[in-house]
């Protein structure tokens, strides 16, 4: 079962030979002593020794079916960062291949970083292109996050969160695009146990209730499925498949519902033997039961970018329950359980091979989209866009399907086709109707782009583009352009400057005491200078104290050659509770789009006039903006300064009497302040109660969100931004 966890060698080998008859075990065994020997000594923070880690890991990658060198690497994953073994002696003992796997998934301990954030960033940088050389190492990883996911009780508080959220927005989305259906499932639901743990509880609590409620039920709808099966004489094996908890967690959240009202906890599943079976069995179940509208989808027509394959339809069942039933083949429900694991096949070092790669052609492309990005916050936020979208289908006039993140526009569509259509993309045709740029496809639209050579991107384009492929190329077209609008400002605002202290603008470009003035201020040419200045970051009067003591001779009073530190602009006194990192005297204000509050990673913006512009990393406007790193100056909360500051929490509950005085009543238990609030009702019988609250940074609106989802009646509790009021 994948979710036993291997503790001795005898129980780790048989399992690879459950699957593996031929596999050599003798290499297993002698990667287990040397782990042993290598970690001898060292203990985890669970009291047990350590080499209980690596087992565990080897156990995880046999669930998954991996080759010998997979299983080895996973008992050496850990030898390179936490013990004296070296790449050279492991290259010695196990060979080149094994070695490059543990070097693949080693982590980066050595190098000194700034932030945890910045250190997570280069290690899933490491992780995701080493996936362009061996897909194994993913595997890897992602067996070694589970572990640590089922020992996470051992870690300290912030730890353990910072671990759970990263597992949420990195591991289990990318199991999910691997294909790794229970991976997936275990990961987030360990997630919700630590992230939010008092809903985890009550889920549980209340699935088990349920579900013993409901067995009775299943199991007569079960009886007549098989019965109907027999009549007709179709093959197929029928079984119940229980709902993992983050799933009703989250569509709970996702259609604003109470637990009560979530109908469909338990799937029924059909396995048959063909794919014409499988269209033949649809149509029994849909003649033994009315088939619910909308709640159809063919995932074996257009299965899904993992491979995933099933026939998904919800029925109106018996005593009117709704009842969700999934039908694949055998082979189609290997592949759902162990994905991108079940269907490649090795040919040199874990490489896809020829026929599977164009299937997983989405592999390829993510490792491409990404690894050009050197920013490792820009790398991290794109990678999760990637990870996290739903899909939808669409074609080319010409009737080639396109896969798109849902919530794709026709740009994100153009610059999928090439850079080129991408940039002049003027409008673009769906189902034969001109629609908006913005517009958002659907599954099933035939998409035709309209081009002009006359267009270019534009900044706006990325306020709604959803592909990290349009993020890139729009954002570069945009630096390259503010880049020479720069230049051209600089140059102006420099060829004024000279005028007025008698000097020849055009000679001065043209001479080599210009250039030697923008190295003495650390440029490589005059029009990185000229662009400096453009920008706001290099004032005019630095230039012209460089430039004049030249002309001292001629009888001119010299000026300090020292450039001064510019004036504060006169305006409001620096933001409260904010620093420049390096001291730099700036205007600032924090965004009113994302509200920032300490404990947010924020970033500032240099804003031609109004200084500097406090964003949350992730805000959509600064993520329209992140194109001209030349502005962005990075900034930090001032931990000394012990205000508060004003969050909107919007509260999704049941109408009922008292549920504003008792959510009121859980914010003041916190020790928080509300300075307004709202509520309204809706016609299917919710309440929604907006306030704001003073809070004193991320932490304690944390425990505010927690204490408010703990009142009864409550369904949501959320912050909300200003840019997610507009959406």
């Amino acid at each position: 079962m994948p979710n036993e966890t291997i503790t001795d060698l005898d129980q780790l080998i048989k399992r690879v030979r459950s699957y593996n008859p031929d596999a050599d075990v003798g290499l297993v065994c002698r990667a287990y002593e040397f782990s042993a020997k290598a970690h001898e000594g060292q203990i985890r923070r669970s009291g047990e020794p350590y080499l209980q880690h690596p087992l565990a890991v080897a156990g995880v990658l046999t669930s998954l079916r991996s080759d010998v060198p997979a299983i080895v690497a996973g008992l050496l994953h850990d030898t390179l960062e936490d013990t004296l073994a070296t790449p050279d002696v492991l290259e010695r003992e196990f060979g080149q291949d094994i070695a490059r796997l543990v070097d693949g998934v080693t982590k980066i301990g050595k190098i000194q970083f700034r932030s945890y954030e910045e250190k997570q960033a280069e290690n899933f940088r490491k992780m995701v292109l080493s996936m362009a050389d061996d897909i194994r190492v993913i595997l890897i990883k992602l067996a070694d996050r589970l572990h640590n996911m089922r020992t996470l009780d051992h870690l300290h508080g912030v730890k353990r969160q910072q671990i759970a959220q990263e597992t949420l927005e990195i591991y289990a989305p990318l199991a999910n695009r691997l294909g790794i259906g229970w991976l997936k499932n275990e990961l987030e639901d360990l997630c919700l146990k630590y992230l939010k743990p008092d809903v985890y509880a009550a889920l549980k609590l209340r699935v088990t209730k349920r579900d013993e409620e409901r067995q009775l039920y299943i199991n007569e709808v079960i009886k007549l499925v098989r019965q109907a099966l027999t009549e007709s004489g179709l093959k197929g094996e029928v079984q119940g498949r229980p709902k993992h908890l983050y799933g009703i967690y989250q569509k709970m959240e996702r259609q604003a519902i109470s637990f009560e009202e979530v109908y469909d906890l338990t799937a029924i599943r059909i396995i048959t033997d063909t794919k014409m079976n499988c269209y033949a069995l649809l149509g029994l179940i849909h003649s033994l039961w009315r088939p619910v509208p909308g709640r159809f989808k063919d995932y074996i027509a257009i299965p899904k970018s993992n491979l995933y394959q099933s026939l998904h339809t919800t029925v109106v069942g018996p005593k009117g329950e709704h009842v969700e039933f999934q039908i694949r083949t055998e082979e189609m429900h290997r592949i759902a359980e162990y994905g991108i694991a079940a269907h490649w096949k090795y040919k040199e070092q874990g490489q896809v091979a020829d026929k599977d790669g164009k299937t997983f052609s989405w592999l390829r492309q993510f490792v491409e989209w990404h690894q050009d990005l050197t920013d490792n916050r820009q790398f991290m936020d794109s990678v999760k866009l990637d990870l996290f979208h739903d899909v939808v289908y669409v074609f080319t006039p010409k009737g080639m399907v396109k896969e798109m993140p849902l919530g794709a526009t026709p740009v994100d569509f153009a610059y999928a086709i090439h850079t080129e259509i991408g940039d002049h993309c003027v409008g673009a045709k769906v189902n034969g109707k001109i629609v908006p740029l913005k517009h958002q496809l659907a599954s099933g639209d035939m998409v035709e782009i309209l081009t002009s050579p006359a267009q270019v991107p534009h900044k706006d384009w990325l306020k709604f583009v959803r592909t990290p492929r349009a993020k890139t190329k729009i954002k570069h077209w945009l630096k390259v352009e503010e880049q020479k609008r720069s230049v051209e400002i600089g140059r102006r605002l420099l060829e004024r400057e000279f005028r007025r202290h008698e000097l020849p603008p055009a000679q001065l470009f043209k001479s080599g005491r210009l250039l030697e003035v923008a190295r003495e201020s650390g440029f490589e040419t005059t029009d990185e200078m000229a662009a400096a200045v453009g920008y706001g970051r290099l004032s005019t009067a630095q230039v012209i104290s460089r430039l004049l003591p030249a002309r001292s001779e001629g009888g001119q009073a010299p000026v300090s050659a020292e450039p001064k530190s510019p004036r504060p602009p006169v305006g409001k006194p620096e933001e409260k509770g904010v620093k420049v990192k390096g001291g730099r005297d700036l205007l600032m204000q924090l965004s009113r789009c994302c509200n920032p509050v300490p404990g947010d990673r924020i970033m500032g913006y240099i804003t031609r006039g109004r200084g500097l512009t406090i964003h949350s990393v992730g805000c959509p406007n600064l993520d329209a903006l992140d194109y001209d790193k030349e502005r962005l100056v990075e900034v930090e909360w001032d931990q000394t300064d012990a205000g508060t500051h004003p969050v909107k929490v919007s509260v999704l509950a049941v109408d009922k009497t008292g549920m504003l005085a008792n959510v009121s009543s859980a914010i003041s238990e916190c020790e928080a302040n509300i300075s307004r609030a709202e509520i309204t009702t809706r016609e299917d019988r919710k309440a929604v109660l907006d306030f704001v609250v003073e809070i004193a940074d991320t932490q304690h609106l944390s425990r505010v969100l927690t204490a408010i989802e703990g009142v009864e009646g409550v369904i949501t509790a959320r912050r909300i931004r200003a840019w997610q009021e507009r959406a």
